[in-house]
């Protein structure tokens, strides 16, 4: 039985360079209504979010928005951000944190648990209360064991896993009040600067850790993407792939699914030329439909799919595109 916790639930507002939210910050306002009050934390250069992000967050249930100023400290070095996190928990005196389960936030997780001596849960996949004590789902051993872990401190940090919920605003908007919090950042915060910083290209493609699709590519691929590319345009989702393709230098490490890359929970996941070792099947078997393509029957993948197909994916993702085209008309 879920029932509210006694503070405020405080969730790190994720956002791009241009002040749009992140589609897993909807997500973690969603779980958070479901405990109590929810507060944002919007850290950024000490500048507010926009007109249309407030907007978004009242239709979410905001009541409160802590602008986090760090004043002349880099926001974008994960121990500033804890630093200011750190603050506005205990101001706010919220009982629960809630981020997106990301590799800066993971880290950012574990900082203001040590500065707080909060009880910390990454990867969460569900959340609730019961007896007073949050409680995060989460698999571990490479997703062969579903836990429950009960939080017993008085501050719950929990990151929680794209795609873990289903992003709904409530029936009433609120008006989001915003609150400027001045942060003086830490020495140690500061000892790491930024030289140099270069945007990555623009892309129309979502998010990898936050796509409802994601296709993926492994050894079979033989180190080309376009077909995978083409297949993911088509459906709207993000490109993935395994280690060994990573390694190999075929596609860029940032695209690399597991448990020592990107963790990924979408509606629809597709592997294309890939094995299914046991540290690829950490980072993606919580999706929610998966479909496996691979010339080998004895793949472990086609152990965890609800669809495998046996073939050449460069046979079979050709025929998937022209059949996806042809019922678009």
């Amino acid at each position: 039985m879920t029932t509210p916790v006694t503070g405020p639930v405080l969730v790190l507002l994720d956002h791009d360079a241009d002040g749009g939210l992140r589609p897993p910050t909807l997500e973690l306002l969603t779980a958070g209504r479901a405990l109590g009050a929810v507060h944002g934390a919007w850290i950024a250069d000490g500048s507010d979010p926009d007109e249309g992000a407030i907007e978004v967050l009242g239709t979410y249930g905001v009541e409160t928005v802590h602008v986090v100023d760090v004043g002349d400290a880099d926001a974008r070095l994960t121990p500033v951000a804890a630093d200011g996190l750190t603050a506005v928990v205990q101001r706010a005196e919220a009982s629960v944190l809630l981020l997106t389960s990301s590799f800066e936030n993971k880290e950012i997780a574990a900082r203001v648990g040590i500065a707080t001596g909060a009880g910390v849960v990454v990867d969460a996949s569900g959340l609730e209360v019961e007896a007073d004590r949050v409680v995060a789902a989460k698999t571990v051993f490479a997703g062969t064991w579903n836990t429950r872990c009960a939080v017993r401190t008085p501050l719950a940090v929990i990151a929680l896993k794209p795609g873990s919920v289903q992003a709904e605003p409530p029936a009433e908007p609120t008006t989001v009040a915003l609150v400027r919090q001045a942060v003086t950042v830490d020495d140690g915060a500061r000892r790491v600067q930024v030289a140099e910083h270069t945007e990555r290209a623009a892309s129309t493609r979502p998010d990898l850790g936050a796509a409802a699709v994601v296709v993926v590519g492994g050894r079979g691929t033989n180190g080309d993407f376009a077909l995978l590319e083409e297949l993911a345009d088509l459906l709207g989702g993000a490109v993935g792939a395994t280690r060994v393709a990573t390694d190999e230098g075929w596609i860029g490490r940032d695209a690399q699914i597991g448990q020592t890359g990107v963790t990924v929970a979408p509606q629809l996941y597709i592997g294309a030329g890939v094995s299914g070792a046991v540290h690829h099947r950490g980072g993606m078997q919580s999706a929610g439909t998966i479909v496996a393509i691979n010339s080998d029957p004895e793949a472990p993948i086609f152990e965890i799919a609800d669809f495998g197909i046996v073939g050449d994916l460069f046979a079979v993702v050709p025929q998937t595109i022209a059949e996806l085209r042809r019922l678009r008309g």
